[in-house]
């Protein structure tokens, strides 16, 4: 792998929004996933990628801009929401980032229930990071449909930029395709401008087919990102997984020429794991993808590891965890 990274932070990008296109059940039953493949190329990705040193604090600064800061507690309080704020607007310390050579970053979003959007839309008043709302009844999604799709539309009059919907597993799980591709074409419909996440909840889909079609489909139905986890399951970001839905990002791009972002979520807490999946997605996906407008990590520790891995890289010493608080 090519060890070098841009630590810089570009500006927000815009590409255009993905239209979807009709259900094409053709290409649905098209899609297959060799587990045994895709576990062994998932395997090795740890175990061959190593970056040092200034390469290392580059990679580290990139994973810091696009993290989806996250507060998704019932006990969230709009003093805990105005911290995570103030830490999206600098996740790095001014004195870490001056001996590193770089000028301000930010996070890629911050992402909080409904009820604390007003909130987070104050707290981040001229800077640009856009506020993401969970919704459609998350993490179950199973609440009645005509309530999910007001959610949405609530949560987008709030000042929600992006909305991060979860799908109805069962229509995967029982292969009711036409069904998922109506549920997220409503919900899309229901965003608005706002940019739509459909977060598939990938460890209670059974099998990696499933994920697979899953992806493929809520991208016909106009999904602008997919995402791994609500972060409430029992299994939650895992690389085959990612393997299997940035490959599915790949086809969808190759056929439409559309850019769908991608969004592992829950479990991805230590530094050298968001350089592994950074590196993965450099592989499959090229470097456009490596930007916050097509990459996100749905995360509430991950920030702290990094702020640690960066200030040893120019200290030489650790500071304790504890002095890198969130909540």
């Amino acid at each position: 792998m090519e060890h070098t990274l841009a630590p810089a932070q570009l500006p927000q990008l815009h590409l255009p929004r993905n239209p979807g296109m009709p259900l094409d059940l053709d290409w649905v039953a098209r899609v297959q996933a060799n587990t045994s493949a895709i576990e062994r190329r998932a395997a090795s990705l740890p175990a061959r990628r190593s970056v040092k040193k200034a390469y290392q604090a580059a990679w580290l600064l990139k994973a810091a801009t696009c993290i989806d800061l996250t507060t998704l507690s019932g006990d969230d309080t709009a003093g805990r929401v105005r911290r995570l704020c103030a830490k999206a607007r600098q996740p790095v310390r001014a004195d870490i980032l001056g001996q590193l050579g770089m000028g301000p970053i930010t996070t890629g979003a911050v992402c909080v229930y409904h009820d604390m959007i007003g909130t987070a839309v104050d707290a981040l008043q001229g800077s640009g990071i856009p506020v993401a709302a969970v919704s459609t009844g998350f993490p179950a999604g199973l609440s009645p449909f005509a309530l999910r799709v007001a959610e949405i539309e609530e949560s987008a009059k709030a000042g929600a930029r992006e909305i991060d919907i979860v799908i109805s597993r069962r229509h995967v799980l029982t292969q009711n395709w036409q069904a998922l591709y109506d549920e997220m074409r409503a919900f899309r419909a229901a965003c608005g401008d706002a940019h739509v996440k459909a977060i598939l909840a990938t460890g209670e889909l059974g099998s990696l087919r499933n994920v697979a079609r899953a992806s493929v489909i809520c991208m016909m139905a106009g999904a602008d990102f997919i995402k791994t986890s609500t972060g409430k399951e029992s299994v939650n970001a895992t690389l085959p997984v990612s393997l299997v839905m940035i490959r599915a990002i790949r086809d969808y791009f190759d056929a439409t020429g559309h850019h769908i972002g991608y969004k592992p979520a829950g479990g991805i807490s230590k530094a050298k794991d968001a350089i592994t999946y950074l590196a993965l997605i450099k592989e499959e996906l090229g470097p456009r993808w490596l930007q916050p407008d097509l990459f996100r990590f749905g995360a509430s520790s991950l920030l702290n590891d990094i702020e640690r891995q960066l200030e040893h890289h120019v200290t030489g010493a650790y500071s304790a965890s504890y002095r890198h608080p969130m909540g």
